[in-house]
């Protein structure tokens, strides 16, 4: 696969969640567009009830559409069959609490169809990679912590070695060393080329890990665009030097005040927790706002 084929393609997609009725009852995404490119982390953000889980279970096929057109590895989202090169980490992950780490990645390895040689292969490489200790492996999972038990989600999400990994909330539960190791992760498997795509609430890993974000709210895309140009502060201009003393500055305000010179600056930049409660909070007072900037990715 060519590196700008597009992984996932989203277009005018709504979900409309019905009562026993039949009649309308909460809709859950509105006329939602958008694709994601081949060895990117594309960061999907909102608010509780803003249509995230519900765009990840269309993806997977879980749920059906009201209107629009869902692709997923050149597939329709109805395509189970495309689902083999998809790992999936839910936001509460379902594992069986009486199989240890082994047998866990054992099962899953199963579903694929993997011989004996190759689930015991992939099992060691992958308890590695999410570095859960050589004494838990062959413990209980229901003598985990939750930490303990993220790590074996995302081994068992990775166990068919998808070209689509899909994250839900992949650092929940993790101390600060299981949240950067899930970060290197996230970006180890970028660098192999793999598509990422995550949901999490904590903004500050979405920023180190995520290439673009999407900002849902009210089950609409509000904001969409690169993370370094989102968070870029166009109306400042910083200048940045290194032991610049007090005279050396004072010279230079001076020289500034004087002369429209050229100078070599960049622009500071806010987080992305300031972008997300902004957008959400513009998003209250003006519903029908909208700050996408990549709009080669919504036609």
């Amino acid at each position: 696969m060519s590196q700008s084929e597009t992984v996932i393609e989203i277009r005018n997609l709504s979900k409309v969640y019905r009562d026993f009725w039949g009649r309308p009852k909460v809709r859950a995404l509105n006329a939602l567009s958008l694709d994601i490119k081949k060895g990117e982390v594309f960061g999907l953000l909102g608010p509780n009830g803003s249509g995230k889980t519900t765009t990840l279970k269309l993806l997977l096929g879980l749920l059906f559409p009201t209107e629009g057109e869902v692709k997923v590895l050149g597939k329709s989202a109805a395509d189970v069959s495309k689902n083999e090169r998809i790992g999936y980490l839910p936001e509460e992950s379902y594992l069986y609490r009486f199989l240890n780490a082994y047998e866990t990645l054992d099962f899953y390895g199963r579903l694929f169809d993997m011989t004996a040689a190759q689930r015991k292969e992939r099992s060691e490489k992958l308890l590695d990679l999410v570095k859960l200790a050589p004494q838990s492996r062959r413990r209980q999972l229901k003598e985990y912590s939750k930490g303990m038990q993220r790590r074996i989600g995302v081994a068992q999400a990775l166990i068919n070695d998808p070209d689509l990994v899909m994250l839900d909330e992949p650092t929940s539960g993790l101390d600060p060393l299981g949240n950067r190791d899930m970060k290197d992760l996230i970006l180890d498997l970028k660098a192999q080329g793999k598509t990422v795509l995550m949901c999490s609430h904590l903004l500050a890993d979405v920023q180190d890990v995520c290439d673009r974000i999407a900002i849902l709210y009210g089950g609409e895309l509000k904001v969409m665009g690169r993370v370094d140009e989102l968070l870029t502060a166009q109306d400042k201009t910083q200048i940045r030097s290194s032991k610049l003393s007090d005279a050396a500055l004072k010279e230079v305000q001076e020289v500034l005040k004087r002369h429209d010179a050229d100078f070599t600056v960049d622009q500071p930049t806010a987080s992305l927790e300031d972008l997300f409660l902004k957008t959400v909070q513009e998003s209250r007072e003006r519903p029908g706002h909208r700050n996408v900037t990549d709009r080669q990715s919504v036609t």
